[in-house]
């Protein structure tokens, strides 16, 4: 099994042609559902807490029990909000996903959240990274350093400022939404193709010229190979809803019924 630290969680950007580590979504509160994927060999768990649904005290929980099972974890939280950002990253996440990014600006004071000053302005709660205690001196630059916070490129905005935002000090990366993007640009659902891919394209040069990793979901072979091409960290290949579709349209396959 890929290390999942190692693979979708350093900071500097992959190389072109390497393999990503894969990941899936969680959109309910599932725990079998962390434990098969993390047997099978799943390397990172997404927490959807903006279109799942997943009760706070829920993934705070989820979020302890999937890094003992070896999960790197991010959360995409509801909304780029300071309460969100640090709740997510005081139950010990890997890494916040910011959704719904306008721009730079917008970049620029959300993406603080998720770091302590003098880099940021994440507050101080004494949880559960903190040991629900005192910690030395040195661990808010470590807590920097260990927690990756990655804006959603998903609007006309972002991708026109995506250089800009890439080099912010308080991004450790860029996470793209495909979907979203390909909507927002008027281009109607997300189709892979030759326009999509080029603005796909532009987002991972400016992750990589500015020495950040990147991900997106793939779903499908074409942008799967297009991602690791292009040198994603990470990319998301399922999700639970998905996994348990098929596995229920297998069984009818066993009846002779699809």
């Amino acid at each position: 099994m890929v290390s999942p630290r190692r693979a979708s969680s350093g900071r500097a950007a992959a190389g072109k042609g390497s393999q990503p580590a894969l990941g899936f979504w969680l959109e309910y509160a599932s725990l079998p559902a962390c434990e098969i994927a993390a047997g099978l060999g799943y390397d990172v768990v997404i927490f959807d807490l903006e279109h799942g649904v997943i009760p706070p005290a829920v993934a705070d929980e989820l979020t302890l029990v999937c890094k003992r099972l070896g999960l790197t974890v991010y959360a995409r939280v509801a909304a780029a909000e300071r309460v969100a950002i640090q709740h997510a990253l005081d139950s010990g996440a890997d890494g916040v996903i910011l959704p719904q990014i306008a721009g730079l600006e917008h970049a620029r004071d959300v993406t603080a959240y998720a770091k302590y000053p003098p880099l940021g302005t994440r507050g101080v709660g004494y949880s559960r990274t903190m040991n629900y205690g005192s910690v030395p001196r040195n661990f808010y630059a470590a807590e920097n350093r260990r927690t990756l916070c990655l804006p959603m490129i998903e609007t006309p905005g972002a991708l026109d400022d995506v250089v800009a935002i890439a080099g912010l000090d308080t991004v450790d990366g860029l996470f793209i939404g495909p979907s979203d993007l390909s909507m927002t640009r008027k281009r109607g659902p997300f189709a892979a193709a030759r326009a999509d891919l080029k603005d796909l394209g532009a987002i991972a040069l400016a992750a990589r010229k500015a020495g950040k990793i990147w991900g997106m979901p793939a779903p499908g072979r074409k942008i799967f190979d297009f991602a690791r091409r292009e040198g994603a960290a990470f990319v998301t290949v399922c999700d639970d809803l998905t996994a348990l579709g098929a596995g229920f349209a297998q069984g009818l396959a066993v009846a002779g019924r699809r």
